[in-house]
């Protein structure tokens, strides 16, 4: 029995969601949400998304939605009890946060900046990479103590990982970020990541330098 609907589209902050429910290997049902034809916007989708932005999923076993893909990383994780090592849980929390709150809107420039509408803006374009090249500089040195961005695999990593994806849009080499590398390809070899990547709209490979 599906218990949980899941509204989204294939963006790196509905991806993460696919992703995690993949890992839990637990019912749910996917619900495209085009953003090109602006059904975001929607009156049916505005009543459990105020902020007319996805992801947003509906627990039919609690009678709970949640939007905000930070929020439900965290509501899976808490209610499964998967992915947020208790004894590690501040510091898993804080690197979600700062997907949340740098990785997401930094990257999310990059795309505007360097892919979308390339050439628009000579000042802009510098400024977004000088924020994606710190981004993959501080996951460098993150991920070269450990394996995983906390200790173990978690929703911090589930967080970040979609949006690394994107590595080609934001003119970024890998290579020269081998830690980040290494740990994107591991995490990209994981089944749940490769079903997850591909749940909702067009099917893409998983880009692999």
């Amino acid at each position: 029995m599906c218990i949980r609907d899941r509204y989204s589209s294939s963006t790196p902050n509905g991806r993460k969601i696919t992703i995690l429910l993949e890992e839990l290997e637990i019912d749910y049902n996917p619900i495209l949400i085009s953003l090109d034809k602006k059904e975001q916007f929607s009156p049916e989708f505005s009543k459990i998304s105020p902020t007319n932005k996805i992801p947003v999923i509906v627990d039919k076993e609690s009678n709970q939605t949640i939007f905000e893909s930070g929020a439900i990383l965290l509501y899976l994780a808490k209610k499964y009890n998967k992915f947020l090592n208790q004894k590690d849980y501040w510091n898993v929390v804080q690197w979600l946060f700062f997907q949340m709150a740098y990785v997401g809107p930094m990257l999310g420039q990059a795309h505007q900046y360097l892919f979308y509408h390339k050439d628009k803006s000579k000042f802009a374009e510098e400024k977004s990479k000088g924020y994606t090249k710190n981004v993959y500089e501080i996951l460098e040195v993150q991920l070269s103590k450990n394996n995983y961005i906390c200790n173990d695999y978690s929703i911090a990593d589930i967080a970040v990982w979609p949006w690394v994806a994107r590595f080609e849009r934001h003119q970024i080499n890998l290579k020269n970020y081998p830690n980040v590398l290494r740990w994107y390809i591991n995490i990209s070899k994981r089944s749940a990541v490769i079903k997850g990547y591909n749940v909702i709209g067009d099917f893409n490979e998983i880009p692999i330098p």
